[in-house]
């Protein structure tokens, strides 16, 4: 498995908005989180949604964001943070990573 970004690396979540089946979190786009985990190498699930049984493999990574990143009226502890799932042609590195 090749992987472009490793456990402690800081990521940004590509802010696009393509039309069709999307595997990107909406309220995520944008964002910068940071690598927890690398999970594994999959199909691409957007390709798959369309039938596309060739669809390429990507790797897909655990990528922790903190809340008060993520939603800016959080009133929660600074120390919360979100863990989501998301495959790496989403992600691009962070700026001043």
């Amino acid at each position: 498995m090749s992987t472009s970004y490793a456990v402690g690396d800081t990521v940004a979540v590509r802010q696009a908005y393509p039309p069709g089946h999307v595997r990107a979190p909406f309220f995520i786009r944008g964002k910068s989180g940071t690598v927890d985990q690398i999970v594994g190498d999959y199909k691409n699930p957007e390709e798959l949604a369309y039938g596309r049984r060739d669809a390429e493999r990507l790797t897909l990574y655990r990528v922790r964001f903190n809340q008060t990143d993520v939603w800016a009226n959080y009133n929660g502890p600074t120390k919360d943070s979100i863990v989501i799932d998301i495959y790496e042609n989403w992600l691009n590195p962070a700026e001043g990573a």
